[in-house]
Order: structure tokens, then sequence, then C-alpha cells
């Protein structure tokens, strides 16, 4: 595999440090809870996604957790590289995927350009601080081929300030969500077109239904590793999506 050194900093901020030690203390729980069949409207826009690129694609991960998602291209006959900051989740996704995993920064990604038929992300752009967005953004354009493919599935933030804390951040200071209207002007501009745009909150707030008539997840459980607040933010999530206080966006883009 070619990897490309980006001039972007290599060093790990503060915050990609604090995303990468909370996935790697929650790994079993959120495999526990997260890993297994995609959503329906996960599958839709995963299948979307292989409708324009074809079945022989290589596509990128981005933000790839357990290998979940992976695993739903593979099984569909595409190449998958997945890429995540937390190599507690890349060590569980090594047992579920064949295709490469790598420890990686969405904000300098390590390929050359042009080396992906399509990209994929889901419920990873959120992490990206905001004056981050736009150089993580135009990282998966360069990695694109031209008229390459990019999905993505992400919360977004409505016009009132969501409930704290969320399982992503336990205070404003460290939630960097877009509204859907500043996520379509930052990703655009990058050097995309957008083919497919949805919003998918109906969708997720029966997810967030399913998961709580489901109980709770087997040893060890979310609220140990979590902390005490975990059933906090659990309901907060849950909260934030019944007011309208966020949202769920899923688009497809194709790459100029």
């Amino acid at each position: 595999m070619h990897i490309y050194l980006s001039g972007y900093a290599k060093q790990m901020t503060d915050i990609a440090r604090q995303v990468q030690a909370a996935y790697d203390q929650i790994v079993w729980a959120y495999a526990a809870r997260n890993h297994g069949t995609l959503a329906d409207n996960l599958i839709t826009l995963a299948a979307r996604l292989v409708q324009h690129t074809g079945r022989s694609a290589h596509i990128i991960d981005v933000g790839c957790g357990t290998g979940r998602d992976m695993a739903w291209f593979e099984s569909h006959g595409l190449t998958v590289t997945g890429i995540d900051l937390s190599s507690g989740m890349l060590a569980y996704a090594r047992g579920q995927v064949s295709g490469h995993l790598l420890a990686m920064n969405m904000c300098h990604l390590g390929f050359c350009h042009a080396s992906f038929d399509g990209a994929w992300c889901c419920a990873a752009l959120l992490h990206v601080p905001k004056r981050d967005a736009a150089h993580a953004l135009g990282e998966i354009r360069r990695v694109l081929k031209s008229g390459g493919r990019f999905a993505t599935f992400d919360v977004v933030s409505n016009s009132d300030e969501p409930h704290y804390p969320l399982p992503w951040a336990r205070t404003p200071a460290a939630s960097f969500l877009l509204t859907a209207a500043a996520t379509r002007e930052a990703i655009e501009p990058a050097g995309f077109r957008t083919l497919a745009w949805r919003d998918d909150t109906e969708a997720a707030k029966a997810w967030i239904a399913l998961l709580r008539a489901s109980g709770p997840p087997p040893s060890p459980n979310l609220g140990v590793v979590m902390g005490p607040d975990f059933a906090q933010l659990s309901a907060n999530l849950g909260r934030n999506l019944l007011e309208g206080r966020l949202g769920v966006l899923s688009a497809v883009f194709e790459a100029a």
C-alpha cells in the first residue's frame, strides 16, 4: 500500500488523544451495543454508495470503529481500507474484517492522491474540531479519484443548544457539531457535488427507542466503562433528538 506523508501537522492534538482514549476504553461494550446488523437507514445509504462505485471498488472507511460497516461492504464484494484513531477499536475490527486497518487521523490521511473509488464516514465528523473540518474534508477529497463518491452519516445541530452531557461531548466546549446547512457548506467547497441529501432524524429516533427496549448490554456494562453519567448521556441524546435540538443527516457526494 502506498503511503502519502501529508504536510498537515502529524502531532496528535489533545482532542484527538481524548477521542482515542475514550474509544479505547469502551471498545468491548461499544461492540456489544453497536456491532452487528446495520440499521435500515444505514443499509440504504451504504447500498447507494455501492450502486455508485460498483462492487469492484476500493473504498476507505473513515472512522471504521469495530469494523461493522467494513464487514457489510466486504460482504457485498468491495475492497475496504479502514482507519481509526482507536487502537482498541482496530484490534477488535481485525477479528471481523479482511481489509487493511490503520491507526490514522482523518485530518492527515496517509495515502497517495486518488487512492480510492469511494469513502464512507459514519458518525466520525462530529469528533473533528470546527477549525479542522475543512482540512479533514479536503483530505477525504484528496484521496478520492475524480468522480469518486463520499457517503456520510452524522449527527447535526439544530437551532437550539442541546442538553449536555452527550456521548461524544460532556460540555459545549467539547462539541463540534455543525448544522445540516453548515455541513453542506463545508463539504461542497472541499471539492464535492451533492448527489443525495436526506434527513434521517426519524430513523435515529427509532434506533434510540430500539436500544432502550433492548436493555443493558453484556458485561462490561457501558455504565461502568463510560462512568456513572452514562444513563444521562444516553437519555440526553434521545431527548435532544425528540426535542429537535439534534438531527441526523445522511448524504452522498461526488468528487468533482
